[in-house]
């Protein structure tokens, strides 16, 4: 079996796409998975093929990275407008990181937006492979009739849901046909020497032997070819999958890929998990691609036994049939097996760093509906995360519940589906609290006494203390200047785990922060006092301080790491600004072409804001990732408001 995965944005037909491929010679056979992953086998060729047919939102760009982990070639769906070429910009990157063959579709061919050549030289902008084109349309007016080939030098006549006919190439567009076919000629002969040497002779190299050099650059992904069409009325599928079938790679070559990057030895390289989802009282299915002999029921695999191997139409399981290298299954009960990964018989391979999904940018803390929502939702948070790497699952600080981070709300809308529908978890989402701090702006002394007496024996300690801001980011210290034995070394401790005790509440009623105590003098009673005595009179005495010390709100500030296309850097400056926000700078991404990394200090508060921003600015392509910076002062009425609203129960943090 042959596979290849369908990508690119939404609404480029990559479904229509692979529905009209599985359909040229039969039926095909069709499966998906919750997180919109689809699977069609069908038969082209007298060869099965099995295309993945990725999911288009941005937010679900996880799920195309990992079924490219298990492509021999993929085929990248753009739209025919030039102003859109921005939006394919993430899926350049992932195919160009991944080393995966691609051909470039330019799909709806038939819709009057722009000009074709605006089109790839748009998306070039956005890969460092050439984007050669294949085939140039044909038109009458504003319409697309059909394409010619600029290998053959072949035209075809698009029919409404039948064979393209063949036509000769029309006066109006031969002009064209001659300078495409020639940058074409270009192009290859940097790849071949034969080639360079019969057009430097001014010999027409024959038809084959261009096809034969078009197909080796693919498969050694030297170029992107570009061919075009329209999906829903059939036209250029059948030129589309010829091209797949002549030119993408065997499975052994992308056997050998996985080798290299995962520096694992290709030999003992028998298989790769790309996918898993979690159905109703099914339990975990993995998906899986062979890439050598014998795995079956029992066989090891990724040091254990290989659960039930499932055909992907129908689910059933055949103990009769195995897989072969190239066969794509799935399996229950191989829960050891982790997605995605490489696989031997005895060793789980992590995969390749370019499978990494982009950093999740929302936030939310889910809120269970029930008491027994509560105890089932961590560990099955837990089961989520390991089908699903673009969701992180950690904890709220302060309250301990469950905080995620997903991709935006369409991933976040899929996430609460799945908890209710298969696991029967209802949950609702709150946003998180920005973890707030507060601190002291002008050094005092307090003098307190602790006396107690009760039956039997009393209560005593007498302290002295100073309190004085630290800078920032030194945190709490401690330090005394006793003298003559005034408090007992033995006692000196405890009034340090006092003051800490004091800390961990200010006045507004946050944790106090970057405040020295310093122990001046004391006095102590040689039957009463005890260290429970001096703990308290440090307690309460720098309460008191603290209380006394004009005591200001601290806001985090982060440190943002934005990720984008350099068209949409201009509009950061503006959005980082009216977020109260710090600008750091920017510079060109130099492992992605096209792309920025733009940084920025942002208060913690404005995150959820400027996960918002930004995906309205970028169209949803662009991500940023964050790690906290340092705590600042925050004055008038926005404090004001956030010290009244932590007041409220269950919202202190």
């Amino acid at each position: 079996m042959r596979c290849f995965t369908v990508l690119g944005p939404s609404q480029t037909g990559k479904s229509t796409v692979v529905e009209k491929l599985g359909s040229l010679e039969g039926a095909p056979r069709k499966s998906s998975s919750p997180y919109g992953l689809n699977l069609t086998e069908f038969t082209f060729g007298n060869e099965a093929w099995c295309a993945l047919d990725a999911p288009g939102p941005n937010e679900a760009l996880a799920h195309a990275q990992h079924a490219l982990l298990a492509s021999d070639a993929c085929i990248l769906c753009v739209s025919s407008a030039p102003a859109e070429a921005v939006l394919a910009a993430p899926y350049l990157r992932i195919v160009e990181a991944s080393g995966t063959p691609c051909i470039l579709f330019v799909n709806r061919m038939d819709e009057p937006r722009g000009r074709l050549r605006d089109v790839i030289a748009a998306l070039q902008d956005y890969t460092n492979h050439t984007l050669l084109l294949r085939q140039i349309p044909i038109r009458e007016g504003d319409r697309v009739i059909g394409s010619c080939d600029l290998i053959s030098e072949r035209a075809w006549r698009y029919r409404e849901g039948q064979t393209s006919a063949l036509i000769a190439i029309p006066e109006s567009t031969a002009e064209r046909e001659h300078e495409a076919r020639t940058e074409l000629l270009e192009h290859l002969s940097e790849f071949d020497d034969w080639l360079l040497e019969e057009l430097i002779e001014d010999r027409e190299p024959s038809s084959d032997a261009l096809y034969a050099i078009s197909s080796r650059v693919l498969r050694e992904n030297k170029i992107i070819p570009v061919l075009i069409g329209a999906a829903i009325h059939g036209n250029g599928m059948t030129r589309l999958m010829k091209a797949l079938r002549h030119e993408a790679p065997p499975v052994g070559v992308l056997r050998q890929r996985l080798a290299h990057t995962g520096s694992v030895d290709e030999g003992k390289l028998v298989a790769v998990s790309f996918h898993a989802y979690h159905r109703q009282n099914v339990g975990k299915t993995v998906l899986v691609r062979a890439l050598g002999e014998g795995l079956r029921q029992g066989a090891s695999l990724g040091g254990s036994s290989l659960g039930a191997v499932q055909n992907l139409a129908n689910g059933r399981s055949n103990l009769a049939v195995l897989p072969a290298p190239g066969d794509v299954f799935a399996t229950v009960k191989s829960d050891h097996l982790p997605v995605p990964s490489l696989l031997t018989p005895g060793a789980v391979i992590a995969p390749p760093e370019w499978t990494e999904p982009p950093t999740p940018m929302l936030e939310r803390i889910l809120v269970p509906g029930s008491e027994r929502d509560e105890n089932k939702l961590s560990e099955t948070l837990a089961k989520l995360s390991e089908t699903d790497r673009g969701l992180k699952v950690l904890q709220e600080e302060g309250t301990g519940a469950q905080l995620v981070r997903a991709q935006g709300p369409v991933h976040l809308r899929d996430l609460c589906r799945t908890l209710s529908d298969v696991f029967h978890i209802s949950v609702t989402d709150r946003t998180p609290s920005p973890i707030y701090r507060e601190t002291i702006t002008k050094p005092l002394e307090v003098h307190y006494r602790h006396r107690k007496q009760t039956g039997g024996a009393g209560q005593f300690a007498d302290v002295k203390l100073s309190i004085h801001p630290n800078e920032r980011g030194q945190g709490f210290t401690f330090g005394e200047t006793i003298k003559g034995g005034a408090v007992p070394r033995n006692y000196i401790p405890a009034v340090e785990a006092g003051a800490r005790e004091a800390m961990e509440k200010g006045p507004l009623g946050f944790e106090v922060i970057d405040v020295g105590v310093t122990l001046l003098d004391g006095q102590h009673h040689t039957v009463d006092s005890s260290e429970h005595a001096f703990r308290t009179a440090s307690k309460m005495g720098v309460r008191q301080a603290l209380s006394e010390g004009s005591t200001v709100l601290m806001q985090p500030v982060f440190r943002s790491e934005f990720h984008i296309p350099s068209v949409y850097s201009g509009s950061l400056v503006q959005i980082v600004a009216a977020l109260n926000g710090q600008v750091l700078g920017f510079d060109r991404d130099e492992t992605t072409k096209g792309w920025d990394i733009f940084r920025a200090l942002v208060p913690g508060g404005a995150l959820n804001d400027l996960a918002r921003a930004l995906r309205s600015a970028t169209q949803g392509i662009g991500y940023f990732s964050k790690s906290f910076d340092h705590f600042e002062e925050l004055y008038g009425k926005e404090a004001d408001a956030i010290v009244r609203a932590n007041e409220k129960p269950g919202t202190a943090h």
